[in-house]
């Protein structure tokens, strides 16, 4: 995969899609499995807002049962599975414990009625999930000495037991928008990070494609496409911002999601939940608060939900000490023998999601129901849709009603892409264990276990491609103290389109994605990719310096090796 922007301007696409987030990368994925011609540009790199920053767990709905959503509820079991399905080294289930207490609504009986109810109406969640360890098993009763088993440090008094349920979990989430942008190109579609869209082209009240410009040299130029799906999440409405082509849009209302990774190790492979403060002011029926979750992922733990009313521009979210202050506590309430402190706290991530009315009171929150889909037919103007997604999870079956609902202005529209089923590229895995009893068995000379598995799960099957690149001189080589070899480097740069070290520390590698890595580790892949793309020394100590202040802005721990 290569940035050619210069293809970008050269011929005439059929659609054009605008955003490498979750909803673009899927959308110009659909779109390229339906035959069509495609490009996508993404301001930033792909899967850099949002989508890397989410809590890394792909819902199956479970909780639009106390909404009595029926419909939200199997549409997102149905993306769960697809998911599964599609992507099986990226994604895996995850056996989440809730406890329970006393009677009622906080009891075992009644949460054993909901999830119950859910497993029937969810029955074939795992139809065509080929590998046996990546289907969704139905809900367990487990005693109180067995919860207190996987988490000692509860309260016993007055815990009753538990009940587990499993929903979805991504290995990297930014590595899954990529293997869609990847799964496009390898069907034809042209795709270029760090293409920043300017102003749409017209030809009257039709839009017939963008003006582009290249962040990387500044050159402007024109992408000319017969239909442009707007997918760029939280900045799609400032395309719109044109009062005489648009009159009367408003920018909708965003959350914050926020969640933050500790330095703890799981005690085991179960995910906990615990109520929080707030309340789902949307639910029928519900237990005491929202549920917090305190997760584990890779050698940590990921904890999570928080959400804010985000009226400013989404370049400026961030995490503020004072919020992870606040947060830290009420987790600490919710879960005292966690005793949290800031010290713990070694990766803070956000990003912006549709809101609900825009209302918040008394720790209530009205939460986004669905993604937003914008038909511009109904302003009078053709050729042009714009999504606004709301859950990673939905990405694909969203992108896919879009990219539905553009081609109703193109003749003889195509039938829909069998996304859902067609496995991305890495993903044709039957059983991903046997993948890891291959791979061991191999021997690759110099290649430590450890990062042998981590690009089993990062590359499926493509893992072939950076074991051989590690057989050359060199590429053996271990950043720093981590896992990541330069062979790694060499992959991302050469034939993952990663432009910035940024890219291959945040998104391309396991480099950044608990914490800092150490600056040997930084200077090291600087030094790769110095190498991979010509750049002078200032170039190269620019970009390290670019990649702290990245790291910094998610607050990761300092360096262990200043």
């Amino acid at each position: 995969m290569k940035r050619n922007p210069k293809a970008l301007a050269a011929e005439q696409f059929d659609v054009l899609v605008v955003g490498g987030g979750a909803f673009g990368a899927t959308a110009a994925w659909d779109a390229s499995l339906r035959g069509l011609r495609v490009a996508l540009i993404e301001q930033s790199d792909f899967g850099g807002g949002a989508s890397a920053e989410c809590f890394k767990m792909v819902h199956g709905g479970i909780r639009y049962l106390q909404h009595a959503d029926l419909r939200r509820m199997r549409f997102s079991c149905a993306q769960r599975s697809a998911m599964l399905r599609i992507a099986p080294h990226l994604v895996n289930p995850l056996p989440i414990v809730i406890p329970t207490y006393g009677h009622g609504r906080q009891g075992k009986a009644f949460l054993a009625a909901g999830m119950l109810a859910y497993d029937m109406l969810t029955a074939g969640r795992n139809l065509g999930v080929r590998d046996p360890s990546r289907r969704i098993r139905g809900m367990e009763l487990l005693s109180k000495n067995r919860v207190l088993e996987l988490f000692p440090e509860l309260d016993a008094r007055s815990l009753t037991g538990g009940a587990v349920f499993e929903d979805g979990q991504m290995y990297n989430a930014a590595r899954l928008v990529l293997a869609f942008v990847k799964s496009a190109v390898k069907r034809g579609a042209v795709a270029a990070n760090y293409v920043q869209a300017q102003r749409f082209l017209w030809a009257g009240r039709r839009v017939v494609g963008m003006r582009a410009r290249d962040a990387l040299d500044g050159e402007e130029f024109d992408i000319r496409a017969s239909l442009v799906l707007n997918a760029a999440g939280p900045w799609a409405d400032y395309l719109l911002e044109d009062t005489e082509r648009f009159p009367g849009h408003r920018r909708g209302h965003f959350s914050r999601d926020a969640c933050f990774l500790v330095n703890r190790r799981p005690t085991s492979k179960y995910a906990l939940a615990v109520p929080g403060w707030s309340k789902d002011s949307d639910a029928v029926v519900s237990r005491a608060a929202r549920h917090l979750f305190a997760v584990p992922w890779r050698d940590c733990m990921l904890i999570g939900v928080w959400h804010r009313l985000f009226p400013a521009r989404p370049d400026t979210a961030e995490v503020e000490e004072g919020e992870l202050a606040a947060w830290i506590e009420e987790m600490n309430s919710s879960y005292p023998a966690l005793r949290l402190s800031r010290d713990d706290v070694i990766y803070a991530n956000c990003g912006l999601v549709p809101f609900g009315d825009g209302k918040t009171s008394a720790g209530e929150l009205s939460f986004g129901k669905e993604s937003r889909f914008i038909d511009h037919r109904n302003q009078g103007i053709d050729g042009l849709v714009t999504l606004i997604g709301i859950r990673y999870t939905t990405a694909r079956g969203d992108a896919a009603t879009a990219v539905d609902l553009l081609l109703q202005q193109r003749p003889g529209a195509l039938n829909g892409a069998p996304t859902d089923r067609t496995p991305l590229v890495g993903g044709d895995i039957a059983d991903f264990a046997a993948l890891r009893d291959e791979a061991r068995s191999r021997r690759f000379a110099e290649i430590p276990e450890r990062s042998l598995d981590a690009w089993l799960r990062n590359y499926g099957t493509e893992y072939l491609q950076v074991a051989e690149r590690a057989q050359a001189p060199g590429m053996s080589e271990r950043l720093g103290r981590s896992d990541t070899l330069m062979a790694e480097v060499s992959f991302a740069a050469r034939d993952e389109m990663a432009q910035r070290l940024a890219d291959v520390v945040l998104r391309r590698t396991d480099l950044g994605s608990g914490s800092h890595p150490g600056t040997d580790a930084l200077k090291g892949a600087a030094i790769g990719m110095q190498r991979e793309l010509g750049w002078s020394d200032s170039r190269r100590e620019a970009e390290v310096a670019d990649t702290e202040r990245a790291l910094r802005h998610h607050r990761a721990a300092q360096p262990a090796n200043p």
